[in-house]
């Protein structure tokens, strides 16, 4: 059975006195990942670090990267993201990593973040910088607690670029992203004689952390992110970590050690909703959202939107803004799951699409399509597997049952080898694999400002019904 957050306090309170008398040590390990802008779950955050820390002061508190995109009230500011750094600077996190959507306002903003805001390390083993607007990363930094030396190594995916971080191409200009794993390993052979623990802090993905663990066991602990997935689990014989996304949950690693034997490892993903908010990391947070801009409503929605209501509104309103016959847009730009009816101000739709999006317009076949539609779900990546672009046209993607791969697309009613005017996210355009078009170009046209115009006009008639489809062929023998 899990233990509490308590038990887990109780313990590593114990753990520590034991050092004094030369038996055991323990370490608290505090973790967040992908959090994704939500400040307004900071307080009670707080409160869960005080906690802890009045227990023990044995702990470390690390991040495991993408502290913005998701929240207009740090995304939408003149410096953005700052008000999710300065509030971790009141929390006095120890060390944390680069996630992909750090870089989202560029390279050249976030190093002079990096330079002069952050009050902790940002470690990433796996970055090179040949700019002098990114200052180079330290790959680790070795950290002490009542005597024990704690080596902890950060590093950031590169397989979705491909060759960098998910995200515009542009934004990682001047930098290499070299093999994330074997940048941890070869950190971690660095390491292994300097210090009594070896931590690894990853935005790779949990599927890419048990790969690197299932041939390496060089860490006693990996706590992840970038999958937003809640993850316990333990591989090859180290604790696997992750807490979902948007700041719901606190990872809580109680290590004990004899020496620089592990002794045993406890983790629990603990709610942060079952802490009371600390008043003056409230009263911090309140002041961010007074803003009278962001809460300015500017127009409403006639009822709730789905996920798919939300991606089709971004297909229609890109296909009727630009004269196209196909509107196109892709599942992991839609940034909410829902919109509630009622009056609706900037910072939803600043949420729903951080960004900063523009539309782009191409002219293609329903063979280049289809092309399009296959390649993207039969990539080996998290995104492959599924419905990835939803249409104002609709469409049945034909998929062997046995492999899951997709063998064809139909479009019911597009002509075939008929040129159509398609408008598409300029992430998907700049970015797919294999796009094949004529006459293609990312415009002016944002997103945001066709979601305000359309606001503006008219209240929302959200259409949450699903245009594409999976048909499932079974293989007769």
């Amino acid at each position: 059975m899990k233990n509490s957050l308590l038990a887990l306090l109780l313990l590593a309170a114990a753990g520590l006195a034991a050092c004094c008398g030369g038996r055991e040590r323990t370490l608290v390990v505090l973790s967040t990942n992908d959090m994704h802008g939500k400040i307004q779950r900071m307080p009670q955050l707080a409160t869960a670090v005080r906690q802890c820390r009045d227990t023990t002061a044995n702990v470390l508190l690390v991040d495991a990267g993408d502290r913005w995109t998701g929240n207009a009230y740090v995304d939408r500011v003149p410096e953005p993201g700052r008000p999710i750094i300065e509030l971790m600077n009141r929390l006095g996190y120890d060390a944390a990593t680069l996630g992909n959507h750090e870089f989202d306002h560029g390279q050249a903003y976030l190093g002079g973040v990096l330079d002069s805001v952050v009050g902790f390390p940002v470690l990433c083993a796996n970055v090179v910088s040949d700019t002098c607007t990114f200052p180079q990363p330290e790959p680790w930094r070795i950290i002490e607690r009542a005597g024990l030396k704690i080596g902890i190594v950060g590093v950031v995916t590169n397989y979705e670029g491909p060759g960098h971080p998910a995200g515009n191409a542009e934004s990682f200009a001047g930098l290499r992203f070299p093999d994330p794993q074997q940048a941890a390993v070869e950190a971690a052979d660095a390491l292994r004689g300097k210090v009594d623990l070896l931590l690894l802090v990853s935005h790779m993905g949990d599927d890419r952390d048990m790969e690197l663990l299932a041939r390496e066991g060089r860490y006693d602990l990996l706590i992840g992110g970038h999958t937003h997935k809640l993850r316990d689990t333990v591989i090859c014989g180290t604790q696997l970590t992750q807490t979902a996304k948007d700041l719901q949950y606190l990872g809580v690693t109680k290590i004990r050690l004899k020496g620089r034997e592990v002794l045993g490892v406890d983790y629990e993903n603990v709610p942060i909703g079952r802490f009371a908010p600390d008043s003056a990391m409230q009263a911090a947070v309140d002041h961010y959202y007074a803003d009278p801009e962001l809460n300015r409503p500017v127009g409403r929605f006639a009822a709730g939107a789905s996920r798919i209501g939300l991606a089709n509104w971004f297909a229609e309103l890109s296909r009727k803004a630009t004269g196209s016959e196909v509107g196109f847009y892709h599942y992991g730009g839609v940034r909410l799951d829902t919109l509630a009816a009622g009056d609706v101000g900037k910072a939803p739709i600043y949420d729903l699409e951080p960004f900063g999006s523009h539309v782009a317009t191409m002219t293609m076949t329903p063979e280049q399509m289809e092309r399009m539609i296959l390649t993207k779900y039969n990539e080996p990546t998290r995104e492959g597997g599924r419905i990835d672009l939803f249409s104002t046209t609709p469409y049945i993607i034909t998929v062997d049952d046995a492999t899951n791969r997709a063998t064809a697309v139909r479009f019911p009613t597009l002509q075939a080898g008929r040129p159509y005017r398609v408008a598409i996210g300029d992430y998907a355009f700049r970015n797919y694999k294999e796009l094949s078009y004529d006459e293609g170009a990312v415009g002016p046209l944002l997103y945001t400002d066709l979601m305000f115009e359309a606001l503006r006009q008219a209240p929302v008639v959200p259409d949450n019904t699903l245009y594409n489809e999976v048909w499932r062929a079974v293989s007769c023998r």
